[in-house]
């Protein structure tokens, strides 16, 4: 009991100006008021932020179209000093570097200004892009644009992770990766528009897809400094939001199905002190894994369509969508059932197999069709374990900062894939790829193997705890999700 009163009093600091208290939390709804409830969540949450992950998603992945559209020879770039592949790989420098810290600072600031503000920066870097005289200022240009978009997507995935219960998880993150995803998958479409406003000001069409999307990016910021939602215990502050009956519910049903809304004080030693628990690296593995494929397909695929599958420019920019939109279908058909069935583990398993059969069929077979069939498979299985992977990690950790600190690192793991996607597809292994392509195959060979791992320990400890009664994650009668 004596513990508990110093946790209270130190939290009173933090909460003292939050429209919802420990207290309070006792929810009249109907189970009808709570379902129309989550729904309003749903739309101003899920949706807002997929938005703002779709401009996220084109930001950093538009290096691909602009390539074919003619920056690799406006800007020197070539086999010799191999500097598409650097300017694509030092953005993950940064953008692992400041992934904690920014998490730790969202928890902090909030997320309404803080994602908001970044998304602005980011979109300014982006229209930058647009005036850069050579690819060393383009280098330059996304090491500040890694650092900038570090904050966002672990940031994303927290908030979510604090709005809904274990069971509900998955859906919400796959709607919010799909309407990036899927949105972004038109990026190529979008950027064969953008390519034919060439000459106008000057311009060539490459520097249009910057331009154009960077403003795109700063209106749709600035939108949500409006639109954004605080963590629920704060969501009454939110523009037009929730009051604070709607408020207690969301936060009487996070304490009833996991019991850590409220937030100890921070303590930098603690918060690093997560960095022992290993079922945290496995899932930071885990991401690197998925992420080296994601990456892979999205820097790559346009180049692959047009040199190695021969399609011309205006076909290879337009088909990279429709693997997108199946992925999208997938991946949220997968979600619905992994949230009924509350199953997490299996669902990863079988988007790695698909996505190793994939890729076989995209690199080892000759004719174009078989092998863009094969893009389907590897796109679908790479994309849809995002939501899946995040949802399995946020469904097995407990307590506020311990969710900041291990969304960091799963989403840092996921930026070091983006490293090794860069890395592996070089220009001089053009048009077939094969060592890339290579690497991704095992790395949905090792997802396998580091899954089954998991399922056994977990299940094991899930015994424990039925049989000794032992406490999982702190927490006395929780269990671990397979």
């Amino acid at each position: 009991m004596g513990e508990e009163k110093d946790i209270e009093l130190h939290e009173h600091d933090d909460l003292e100006k939050s429209a919802v208290h420990k207290e309070n939390i006792v929810s009249p709804m109907t189970p009808a008021n709570e379902k129309k409830l989550i729904r309003k969540i749903d739309i101003r949450l899920v949706v807002t932020l997929g938005l703002l992950y779709c401009i996220s998603l084109l930001d950093r992945t538009n290096m691909g179209a602009a390539s074919i559209a003619g920056m690799q020879v406006d800007l020197h770039m070539n086999e010799k000093n191999n500097a598409y592949s650097i300017a694509s790989l030092v953005f993950f420098i940064t953008y692992t570097i400041f992934q904690i810290p920014a998490t730790a600072i969202i928890r902090k600031v909030g997320p309404r200004y803080f994602i908001s503000t970044i998304a602005f920066l980011w979109g300014a870097i982006m229209i930058a892009f647009g005036f850069v005289p050579n690819w060393q200022t383009l280098t330059g240009l996304r090491l500040i644009l890694g650092a900038l978009e570090a904050g966002f997507y672990p940031g994303c995935i927290f908030l979510l992770s604090t709005w809904y219960t274990r069971w509900e998880l998955q859906k919400r993150n796959a709607g919010f990766y799909l309407i990036g995803s899927t949105a972004s998958g038109f990026g190529g479409i979008l950027a064969y528009g953008l390519m034919q406003l060439k000459g106008v000001g000057g311009r060539s069409g490459w520097q249009w897809i910057f331009i154009i999307e960077g403003i795109l990016t700063c209106a749709l910021a600035g939108l949500a400094s409006f639109i954004l939602v605080d963590f629920p215990e704060k969501s009454p502050q939110s523009w037009r939001f929730l009051n604070e009956e709607e408020a207690n519910c969301i936060v009487d049903r996070i304490e009833r199905d996991r019991s850590d809304v409220f937030v100890e004080p921070f303590s930098l030693k603690s918060y690093l002190a997560h960095a022992a628990d290993l079922k945290v690296w496995a899932y930071c593995m885990l991401y690197l894994l998925t992420t080296t494929v994601t990456y892979s397909i999205a820097y790559f695929l346009p180049i692959i369509l047009s040199e190695s599958m021969h399609f011309s420019i205006a076909k290879s920019q337009c088909l990279v969508a429709p693997p997108y939109v199946a992925a999208a279908i997938v991946m949220f058909t997968e979600a619905a059932y992994a949230d009924k069935y509350r199953i997490r583990g299996p669902i990863v398993a079988l988007n790695a197999a698909l996505g190793l059969l994939g890729l076989g069929l995209m690199g080892y077979l000759h004719k174009p069709g078989p092998r863009y069939f094969g893009v389907f498979l590897a796109t679908i299985g790479g994309n849809a374990n995002c939501p899946a992977l995040v949802s399995w990690q946020s469904n097995n950790i407990r307590g506020q900062w311990k969710r900041a600190f291990t969304s960091a690192t799963l989403i840092g793991g996921g930026s070091l894939g983006g490293i090794v996607a860069t890395t592996v597809f070089r220009a001089k292994d053009a048009p077939s790829y094969h060592p890339g392509l290579l690497t991704t195959m095992l790395a949905n060979a090792l997802t396998l193997l580091i899954v089954g791992g998991l399922l056994i320990h977990f299940s094991r400890a899930n015994k424990r705890a039925e049989e000794r009664g032992e406490a999982i994650e702190g927490l006395v009668g929780f269990k671990y999700t397979l």
